[in-house]
């Protein structure tokens, strides 16, 4: 039977990791026979249900975590022990079991459906009774016909993030898909939700935006808003709201929440209100992710005085693969790499201003001196169109954290405020097409939850305001007489230093202000072709302006000028980044023979370090 008799008496739960059980009484020795709290802590399981959710990205959490503890502390009544029914395990297992697949690892032997469940004529019970009781609830509020989402000002931990993301994504399917990016140190998954007409695809002519949060792990505003901008999109979009119709229709949009989820959880710990000026802002490395990109602004600063060095597209140098880069970092450069992202920002916090490139001061001595990039007036323009349409930044009386932009209007040149070098801003321009602005959103860095619905109301229309600037300027296709696409052809702007650089599709984008320009398209072996454009002041769609280019003469001496491909075929890790591999430490092995065969070990493995005896063998499929 079910109930067996022992001497032993109901004790209060008193684990950590299940605490949340809808029972308050367990008993030892337990269903694997773990003789008392001590001896279950130290335990593979329960190290095991300890990180499941992070192991599984928020797959199945709390479910599985909740029905690992009817095991581990089983629920006791009356000095008996009751077993879990066996009808919930096999459900969960049914569902559940993709995710294990996903990350190659074995369902747990302790959740074996016949071995440690019973059947409900045994009188079993639901640990998720209560969680299925809340979930019914929460489906009932929404209704098919009214698709408003309530949107939860509130923190999201790593699970919970992962959560929404993909509620949201399956309830707008039609528009939005999550994907992962890579992994953080500490084997998180670097989530992104993405909005466009085509999900998972690049179209032509539709420019690429991102917003990336929470790049410093304490600064957390910026995470929140964009889990709540995912969920705005797709609300507003069901309900046909023709400003984001337009706007997910006609642009492909990207949101990182949390570029560096293990420094959150130091910041979580310590909570809101305490606004720690450091803890958690760097990554479980101790690296600053906003100090750890390549630094190409020497690199112009330096080759920018010979007359024809090329001052954009700067390969990364090799020295910078000498210092220790990131996980994090790396996942970024190869995700800006993958996609022609036309402009971006980072949500940060600590002050209330909008700073553009260089981030680093033209001469290195000076640490606030103002060191604008060719594009000056559009990173002013793009600025701009952020402070506007934000009341707090904009506004001229207010009275704020830290310095006084006001009489700068908000914004302010990077290098100006103070220079660093390595940051993100910097490496987009100056490596890709993107241009990027830092947004500082409040002086607090971790707000109070009652705070995070105001911070949303300020930010909500800037948000959409800077996303919509991705239409300025021209876009266009690059294609021979035969109407064949032309990639990593070169548009340039007289007067302008810095070129863009076709997609794969032969399309492209320029952002410019209004004025008039003479542009230019070129590529190796073919002819270069000029154009006067001229963008009226109004003008809030990008206008069109097409190239074809002929064919060189082979025998003209330009035509064995290098290809803009052979840039990155220096040494490159990019190039062979596994976003996936193990980033966490591997424990010191006295023998080399043990240490070849645990590099085999899938990447979650090291989540057992600490276990010295009883490694879960009984998690590796092929053991």
């Amino acid at each position: 039977g079910n109930q067996f008799q022992t001497k032993t008496k109901c004790v209060d739960i008193s684990l950590g990791s299940c605490q949340d059980v809808p029972y308050t009484k367990t008993m030892y020795p337990n269903l694997l026979d773990q003789k008392s709290r001590g001896v279950v802590e130290y335990s593979s399981e329960y190290i095991l249900m300890s990180v499941i959710h992070n192991l599984l990205q928020g797959e199945c959490n709390p479910d599985l975590r909740l029905l690992g503890c009817s095991i581990l502390a089983p629920q006791c009544e009356k000095d008996k022990i009751i077993k879990p029914c066996r009808h919930v395990c096999e459900s969960l297992r049914k569902s559940c079991l993709p995710a294990f697949d996903a990350i190659d690892m074995a369902w747990p032997y302790f959740l074996d459906c016949d071995r440690f469940f019973a059947g409900e004529e045994e009188g079993c019970f639901n640990p998720l009774a209560k969680l299925r009781g809340e979930m019914e609830f929460a489906e009932e509020d929404v209704l098919p016909e009214a698709p408003m989402t309530f949107i939860q000002f509130t923190h999201h931990s790593y699970a919970q993030m992962v959560r929404v993301l993909k509620k949201t994504a399956s309830k707008c399917s039609h528009i939005a898909t999550t994907y992962s990016i890579g992994r953080s140190f500490e084997g998180k998954d670097l989530f992104v939700i993405e909005f466009s007409a085509n999900p998972g695809h690049h179209e032509l002519f539709k420019p690429e935006v991102k917003y990336i949060g929470n790049m410093h792990g304490n600064e957390v505003a910026g995470r929140e808003l964009l889990i709540y901008l995912a969920q705005y999109l797709c609300s507003e979009y069901l309900l046909g709201n023709p400003r984001i119709q337009a706007l997910v229709n006609n642009t492909r949009i990207h949101l990182l929440p949390s570029m560096n989820p293990d420094g959150y959880e130091l910041a979580a710990e310590e909570g809101a209100g305490y606004n720690g000026w450091t803890n958690g802002r760097q990554t479980a490395q101790n690296l600053d992710l906003n100090r750890n990109f390549p630094d190409l602004t020497s690199e112009v600063y330096h080759i920018s005085r010979i007359r024809g060095a090329r001052t954009d597209h700067i390969p990364i140098p090799q020295s910078y693969w000498w210092g220790k880069v990131a996980p994090e970092t790396k996942a970024v450069m190869k995700w800006m790499r993958a996609i022609p992202f036309v402009l971006s920002a980072s949500l940060h916090g600590g002050e209330l201003v909008v700073t553009y490139p260089y981030d680093f001061s033209r001469h290195p001595m000076e640490e606030k001196m103002f060191s604008p990039t060719p594009d000056e007036k559009m990173f002013k323009l793009l600025a701009k169109a952020y402070v506007d349409s934000h009341p707090i930044i904009s506004d001229k009386s207010e009275v704020r954290c830290g310095g006084s932009f006001v009489k700068r209007g908000g914004i302010i040149n990077g290098a100006e405020w103070y220079s660093f070098t390595g940051g993100m801003a910097d490496f987009n321009y100056l490596h890709t097409n993107c241009f990027k602005l830092t947004l500082e959103l409040g002086c607090e860095k971790f707000p109070l939850e009652e705070e995070l619905y105001s911070v949303w109301q300020e930010n909500r229309d800037a948000l959409l305001s800077f996303m919509e600037m991705a239409h300025r300027g021209i876009k266009g296709i690059v294609s021979d007489k035969f109407g064949n696409p032309i990639k990593n052809a070169r548009i340039s702007v007289k007067g302008i230093r810095n070129d863009i650089i076709t997609a794969a599709d032969g399309d492209y984008w320029r952002l410019l202000p209004p004025g008039t320009y003479i542009v230019g398209a070129q590529a190796p072996g073919y002819t270069k072709v000029i154009k006067r454009v001229t963008l009226p002041a109004k003008m809030k769609k990008a206008g069109r302006v097409d190239f074809v280019l002929r064919l060189l003469d082979i025998k003209s001496k330009n035509f064995f000028r290098r290809p803009l491909q052979d840039m990155y075929e220096r040494y490159d890790p990019l190039e062979n980044f596994d976003p996936h591999a193990q980033h966490a430490p591997t424990e010191p092995r006295e023998d080399g023979g043990e240490r070849r065969r645990q590099q085999e070990r899938p990447w979650w493995w090291s989540y057992f370090s600490s276990l010295h005896q009883q490694k879960p063998l009984w998690l590796l499929k092929h053991h």
